[in-house]
């Protein structure tokens, strides 16, 4: 409901099914644009694309009031292509943020205006900000890689309120506020990878995302109040705040760390991300922290996140189910935002599979990645709402290799 909703969590179903990771994932088998430093991890000549799909479902809990929602969507969808030996690129979008609600009260008044009748009051909201990106990776020498990210944010948030009076002598009341957004930032990466005993490898990751200014406008509208129905219709009136110096909203800053340890069959990471939010001037702004009564205010957001993968042999071509990588991960987030001056804490359980769909002209194994989350946000303590959730994420990755010279005998 506050500032610009539920950041989303980035990246494909295959980094969604270990926790989120992938600030230090290498995988040559797998797209992942979570670290720009990781596109030079994969064969010279191999042509990757990522297409996922989310399905989510709600349970919300308020003393004794219980609601649910579920939603289904495209998540995201990126490519990613060679340029020059060490060189590769890929683009592509990705959902940054999103507000979904519909909150609706009854109650019966009494008194000098219960003429009105039952008055119904209902707050929604609707909309979201998308990321739309292109990178590049480069690998100056081995085991060693940098990246660099460009993003271009932009969006539509509605939230708006009715005041519904039973009684046809009287209007409703209609307000809020219409935001549209956009802003450009950028995003940088680096990795290096070492040997360790035998066949395993340790990977250390870094990102960093600039803040960003978002532009743009709020429509803030209303329409009359109570007034008798015999009365020409009242037009709404409208106020515009641009966003610029006076209004300044901004996306915060975001830094993030992995380690992560490999061998032939497994694979485990650990990631920390930080944002400050507290200086971005969401709290500020009419539109951005102005929902209902509840008092908002930005804060750091925080999240640490773990995953794990095995696949028991990659190359059996008895057993199907050898071939299939298993994957399973855990995650604590701190939202960016307090409500009545408490933080707002998710954490969660996942699990999914890459499952080999077919082998190509070219021999390169396809995967389709299914994986489940599972936990909670919020808590029941004062006023609060408790969040409990099942999300289901599908993606399918594509390989394909690329300036094939063929050879005849």
């Amino acid at each position: 409901m506050f500032g610009i909703g539920d950041i989303s969590k980035q990246g494909s179903a295959y980094n969604k099914a270990m926790g989120g990771v992938g600030i230090a994932t290498r995988d040559k088998r797998a797209l992942n644009y979570l670290n720009p430093a990781s596109v030079t991890a994969r064969d010279p000549k191999t042509f990757m694309a990522d297409f996922s799909l989310a399905q989510g479902n709600r349970y919300y809990k308020q003393g004794d009031m219980h609601s649910s929602n579920n939603t289904f969507n495209i998540y995201d969808f990126a490519i990613s292509f060679p340029v020059y030996k060490s060189l590769a690129m890929y683009a592509g979008f990705s959902p940054f943020s999103d507000i979904g609600y519909k909150i609706t009260s009854k109650e019966s008044v009494s008194g000098i205006i219960s003429q009105t009748g039952v008055i119904t009051n209902t707050v929604q909201g609707y909309g979201g900000l998308s990321d739309v990106f292109l990178g590049a990776g480069f690998s100056p020498f081995k085991g060693f890689s940098i990246g660099v990210e460009g993003q271009y944010f932009f969006g539509k948030l509605n939230k708006n309120s009715t005041f519904d009076l039973a009684s046809t002598g009287y209007r409703d009341i209609y307000s809020g506020y219409e935001m549209h957004l956009k802003s450009y930032s950028g995003k940088f990466g680096v990795q290096y990878e070492t040997p360790l005993a035998g066949s395993v490898s340790a990977v250390i990751g870094a990102t960093y995302r600039l803040k960003s200014n978002l532009s743009g406008y709020v429509d803030r509208f209303e329409i009359q109040t109570i007034s008798s129905i015999n009365d020409s219709t009242p037009s709404p009136r409208t106020y515009t705040d641009t966003l610029g110096t006076r209004n300044k909203v901004m996306l915060a800053q975001e830094i993030g760390a992995g380690i992560a340890l490999r061998g032939n069959k497994w694979t485990a990471e650990v990631n920390y991300l930080r944002s400050d939010w507290s200086s971005c001037g969401l709290d500020n702004v009419p539109g951005f922290a102005t929902v209902g009564s509840a008092v908002f205010s930005a804060t750091t957001s925080q999240s640490v996140r773990a995953g794990f993968s095995y696949v028991p042999n990659r190359n059996d071509i008895r057993y199907y189910r050898r071939r299939i990588t298993y994957r399973a991960g855990a995650y604590w987030d701190q939202a960016y935002y307090k409500v009545d001056g408490n933080n707002i804490n998710a954490f969660g359980l996942t699990f999914g599979a890459t499952l080999p769909v077919f082998s190509n002209r070219t021999g390169v194994t396809n995967g389709l990645t299914v994986g489940i989350d599972i936990g909670q946000r919020g808590s029941t303590a004062g006023n609060l709402v408790r969040e409990r959730y099942i999300n289901f994420n599908i993606g399918l990755n594509l390989l394909d290799i690329w300036f094939l010279k063929p050879r005849y005998d």
